[in-house]
């Protein structure tokens, strides 16, 4: 077996992985921002309930970052990762691009990173592990003919 068919038949477990590692990494940042936690309580520019943007963009880095992470269906798992990566770009272009042009003088690596890690999971899909997976197999109805025996003709 060559190396690129080893590495296609991983793709799927890989891709998984990835979303779920961006994708708890995102929700971090989002309940740091809303709740305060996670090192959020000590950041002096935490934003206020409701304040917009920055309060609003924390809600939406949790609720996409947590259906992200669950993989809520291949249709609803690009939704939520498209969502969150629409809003890192909108943070980067309002927030840090006018700051410098690149990310690493405007403080935007992470929006950045953010925006085109969420933005390959939209294209990519979810991978191989995910909640509606496990969902859609625990609830499969039985083929026929399997699991149980077939009654006797007489």
């Amino acid at each position: 077996m060559d190396t690129d068919k080893r590495l296609d038949a991983v793709r799927p477990y890989v891709l998984s992985v990835f979303r779920m590692v961006v994708s708890l990494l995102f929700a971090s940042h989002g309940a740091s921002t809303v709740l305060g936690v996670l090192g959020g309580s000590s950041n002096p520019d935490r934003p206020s309930f409701g304040v917009w943007p920055g309060w609003w963009a924390g809600l939406i880095q949790l609720v996409c970052g947590i259906l992200v992470f669950v993989g809520i269906g291949e249709t609803g798992t690009r939704l939520a990762a498209l969502a969150g990566s629409g809003s890192m770009a909108y943070a980067y272009f309002t927030v840090h691009q006018k700051r410098a042009l690149w990310p690493i003088e405007n403080g935007g690596e992470g929006a950045a990173m953010f925006c085109w890690s969420l933005l390959l999971v939209a294209v990519m899909g979810q991978g191989a592990w995910s909640l509606a997976q496990v969902v859609a197999r625990r609830f499969q109805p039985l083929e026929a003919g399997a699991g149980e025996p077939e009654p006797e003709v007489t």
